[in-house]
């Protein structure tokens, strides 16, 4: 059998009898947006260092642990951290847990993100409905053997991101006076964060944020005919468009920031779902 599937049996086996109820959202939370779990009614918590080789979480911000709990009548499964490519782990790793929960039972997968903004209209603090993306420089998380198990060799990446969803989003925004930019979302690997001249590079490419996740993520979900959707957080501007450095703190402190209204818009969203 495939390796890569292997493991993500392996760790399904491991704690599927943990599991209170089958979800049908997967919510992936980033950078310094771990606390919207606080507001779900918690049914269950299981930490990535109890699943079997199981890549865990090393950045901070990012707790480490899947939360099952209700948002509304909705039953979710949400990831209290990620995996970045940038911690040394293979991209199949990276992907695991958005793999893991599909088998869980999810049938979307809501991806949120800290990223920086490239278009000049974002300021820190907005929020950006992902309508597209572009992957610059991370691994295709599909290379290697396919797994039939899980989708076609060659998935159609069209529509990645579900535009009923969309819709959703952007009435819940609306609906609830949540400013909501839209754009096209791009993944490099970091951990630097970028140059000014590549950032005019992803700015001629058509990009309006930048971040370190979520691309490689929306591939593997894809690939498994999950439906998906996006909303990152615009924690700064990008290098080159502000005079001082960019830190990883500054990141956490604007998500923190805006976390309120972030929290409203997703637990809106997802009981539209």
């Amino acid at each position: 059998m495939n390796q890569t599937y292997q493991k993500l049996l392996d760790c399904y086996e491991s704690i599927k009898d943990r599991i209170p109820f089958s979800p049908k959202v997967a919510l992936v939370l980033g950078s310094g947006l771990g606390n919207y779990a606080d507001s779900m009614e918690v049914k269950a918590e299981i930490d990535y260092s109890e699943i079997k080789d199981f890549p865990v979480s090393t950045v901070p911000g990012h707790a480490g642990k899947f939360i099952f709990g209700y948002v509304g009548q909705v039953p979710v499964v949400c990831m209290k951290g990620r995996v970045h490519y940038y911690e040394g782990y293979p991209i199949t790793d990276v992907v695991l847990p958005a793999r893991l929960m599909k088998l869980m039972g999810a049938e979307i997968l809501f991806l949120t993100n800290a990223s920086g903004g490239i278009n000049p209209s974002f300021g820190a603090g907005d929020f950006m409905l992902i309508t597209d993306h572009i992957s610059c420089f991370a691994p295709n998380p599909l290379i290697g053997q396919n797994i039939e198990e899980l989708g076609l060799r060659f998935p159609d990446m069209s529509t990645v991101y579900d535009r009923e969803l969309q819709d959703k989003i952007r009435k819940a925004a609306k609906d609830n006076d949540i400013p909501l930019k839209e754009g096209i979302y791009v993944q490099l690997t970091g951990p630097s964060f970028e140059s000014p001249a590549e950032i005019r590079m992803l700015r001629t490419l058509g990009a309006d944020a930048v971040g370190m996740s979520t691309v490689v993520e929306a591939i593997a979900a894809n690939h498994m005919g999950m439906k998906i959707c996006g909303i990152s957080c615009v924690a700064n501007l990008a290098a080159g468009m502000v005079e001082h450095p960019l830190t990883h703190e500054e990141v956490q402190e604007a998500a923190n920031k805006a976390a309120p209204l972030f929290k409203q818009l997703i637990t809106e969203s997802i009981k539209s779902f």
